[in-house]
């Protein structure tokens, strides 16, 4: 603010000269923030470089990290919750399985897996499936078929329903119950109604059948993953 002095005295010369320096102060600012922004475009311009859009690299990168990071299905080979691959998943007895013969309508259907790990099919009886993978037992079809039933036969197995899982010891009701698919030993605890008052609730053994029909037993965890026709064991505490 101006003493009023000066205004009076100098009405003419004083204010538009202080109003004149502003005027180009501003201008100076604004031409020095221009030059800040089209200099490094020039410079890319110049170098045959174009600018991408304002972060679109950037959310386009991001955006793909995060489908890939959370993409678990569709990729081949894939384990299922659980520790269970379904293209490595080996059929045992309780499985059951659709099986669709491409033209043949007839032959198409459900089937179980006995107790032997065989399976009855049409026109070939009885077919080896125990061990073998969802893909294994499609292969053997189509040669046991072809060519003396179909020629050139395409067959596709799908798995529909895993063998039970048993559990033993200190539970409150022991016995065989349907697999859930990501399951872990706690989650087959709580399917047996719980623990007893004797259980030792940290430590279980669980028992394995491996492909060539030997057996395993290794020591597990509550949140150790269970696999179809596993049989676990929950131990009795010593105090």
């Amino acid at each position: 603010m101006l003493p009023s002095s000066l205004t009076s005295q100098y009405p003419n010369r004083l204010v538009p000269s202080l109003a004149s320096r502003s005027a180009a102060s501003r201008l100076a600012v604004v031409t020095v923030m221009a030059a800040a922004l089209v200099l490094p475009v020039m410079a890319r311009a110049q170098n045959g470089a174009v600018p991408p859009a304002p972060n679109a690299a950037t959310n386009a990168a991001t955006n793909a990290n995060v489908v890939a990071n959370n993409d678990t299905t569709g990729r081949p080979g894939a384990p299922a919750p659980g520790g269970v691959a379904a293209a490595d998943y080996q059929l045992g007895p309780g499985d059951r399985v659709r099986i669709t013969v491409f033209g043949q309508q007839d032959l198409s259907g459900e089937y179980a897996v006995d107790g032997s790990g065989t399976l009855s099919f049409p026109l070939v009886g009885q077919v080896h499936a125990g061990s073998l993978t969802a893909g294994e037992l499609g292969k053997s079809l189509e040669s046991s078929l072809s060519p003396n039933y179909i020629k050139n036969p395409h067959v596709s197995v799908e798995v529909l329903s895993y063998r039970p899982f048993y559990i033993l010891g200190e539970v409150k009701t022991p016995g065989s119950y349907a697999y859930v698919s990501g399951m872990t030993v706690l989650n087959a605890v709580a399917l047996a109604g719980g623990f007893t008052y004797r259980a030792r609730e940290d430590d279980f053994r669980l028992q394995r059948t491996a492909k060539d029909g030997s057996k395993t037993q290794v020591d597990a965890e509550p949140t150790t993953p269970v696999q179809p026709g596993d049989v676990i064991t929950v131990r009795e505490r010593y105090f």
